[in-house]
């Protein structure tokens, strides 16, 4: 079966508001790594409109340095998901969309052959995690408190506690620290 990686960028604090601190070349390099070995992209709408067609118009365009545009190659050959009650229809044909049973629909597409799928943002993992599919987790812990800002999983619902085993870890040198958990 295939893994369902979450990955996500967070300060000291637990802010993962992305507006409150900068990347970075080792970063955009390290989700670009992490993105070479899946093939399916699941967002939420939210996450979904920042990044496309932002990403795709870049890798058209090169127009930004040399690790935003390796990454936005790798990101606009990956097929997508977008989970949206709300959007019924997207002008990209990478996309298909998911608006109901999701639970359902994302067993379906881990049991489907391929590599790793990948999801990102705040409001579907946390929906992806209650319902015990996400299989590994990438933080890169920001060195840095911003006292503000949306929190990661501040209103996540657990049913119980969710063992990790640290599976990984590597120190950028900007300070930022990427970890990486597998569900136990």
């Amino acid at each position: 079966m295939r893994k369902l990686i979450y990955g996500i960028n967070i300060t000291l604090d637990g802010c993962c508001d992305h507006t409150k601190f900068t990347g970075g070349d080792e970063i955009q390099d390290y989700f670009r790594e992490l993105l070479e070995n899946v093939d399916l992209l699941i967002y939420g709408r939210k996450t979904y409109e920042l990044m496309v067609p932002f990403w795709p118009e870049v890798a058209q365009s090169q127009s930004m340095n040399e690790a935003a545009n390796a990454f936005a190659r790798v990101f606009a050959k990956l097929e997508r998901v977008l989970v949206s009650r709300t959007i019924k229809e997207v002008n990209d044909t990478q996309t298909t969309i998911i608006g109901d049973n999701l639970k359902e629909e994302v067993m379906r597409l881990k049991q489907l052959p391929g590599k790793a799928i990948s999801t990102g943002g705040v409001e579907l993992p946390a929906r992806l995690i209650e319902l015990g599919l996400v299989d590994e987790f990438h933080l890169i812990v920001h060195p840095l408190m911003v006292g503000q800002g949306r929190r990661l999983f501040a209103e996540m619902q657990l049913p119980e506690h969710l063992g990790l085993k640290l599976s990984g870890t590597q120190t950028l040198s900007n300070g930022c620290i990427a970890l990486r958990y597998e569900k136990i």
